[in-house]
């Protein structure tokens, strides 16, 4: 088997030493190709560098783990020569029910600190999945499909409980504050720390991130298609496709087409 690669992305660095030092003692062909201490900065390095591991903080700035994860996948190459996406192993302090949720979508954990016993049991899985990958010549596409069942799961399992349905969004503007149904928007899209809230008659603008206003809705009613989108299902008139296993939509009410990602392509299939 070739030396694996792999990626650390943890903002502690004390932490990130220890697991790297651990890591040379219990897996010395491996190499370290980089070191971050933020999510978005493991996303961009990883699609770089595109490692066979990455081990991912569940907190960090910029985005979670989860979430690093999430646009790894939506952005991960495919076609000829497209390397297989990284196998993830998760660094946690989710309670014992989360890491269930994790060990049941075959995705590994570590939680801090980071036993030694528990990280060669973690080094010898890995070493035996990508033993497995070369035994079994598996596309990239199967491990990237594979994955992004994986990750569904997560997702789901790390949402919670929901909170109480929002009605009406309240769009200020200067001295005057827009009333907005929420059965009126067509879709949400992320804006750095705003949410862009889009109807057939105009926009709105609110200081609000996805990830908190994502709880707050009917997922029955508005699917998330894109880590940055939420659509309301009844606003899509078509799904297309695309080579590249996103899906183009367009919309009842909007000129414009709103792009899902691989993640959430499984939305759209026909009955």
């Amino acid at each position: 088997m070739n030396a694996a690669r792999c990626l650390i992305a943890e903002d502690e660095p004390l932490l990130a030493e220890g697991l790297r030092a651990d890591l040379a003692a219990l897996w010395p062909a491996l190499q370290v190709v980089a070191q971050v201490g933020d999510g978005l900065r493991a996303v961009e390095q990883a699609l770089v560098l595109q490692p066979e591991v990455c081990f991912l903080d569940i907190r960090m700035p910029g985005c979670s783990g989860l979430e690093a994860a999430q646009a790894l996948a939506e952005d991960w190459p495919e076609g000829p020569g497209a390397a297989p996406f990284p196998l993830l192993v998760f660094v946690t302090a989710y309670d014992a029910y989360a890491l269930q949720a994790f060990e049941a979508q075959a995705a590994d954990y570590l939680v801090k600190p980071v036993d030694r016993t528990r990280l060669a049991a973690c080094v010898a899985r890995l070493q035996a999945r990508l033993a497995d990958r070369q035994a079994q010549a598996a596309p990239p596409s199967e491990a990237l499909q594979q994955t992004l069942a994986q990750l569904r799961g997560l997702l789901g399992a790390a949402a919670g409980p929901a909170p109480t349905r929002l009605e009406v969004i309240q769009a200020q503007v200067g001295n005057l504050v827009h009333l907005v149904p929420v059965s009126e928007v067509l879709y949400f899209e992320a804006a750095d720390k705003y949410v862009r809230v889009v109807t057939a008659e105009r926009e709105h603008l609110v200081r609000i991130s996805l990830r908190e206003l994502l709880p707050q809705l009917d997922p029955a009613q508005f699917w998330q298609v894109h880590r940055g989108t939420v659509v309301q299902a009844r606003a899509i008139a078509t799904a297309r496709r695309e080579e590249s296993g996103k899906v183009t939509l367009t919309l009842r009410g909007r000129p414009e087409t709103v792009t899902a990602s691989r993640l959430y392509a499984h939305l759209f299939r026909g009955m």
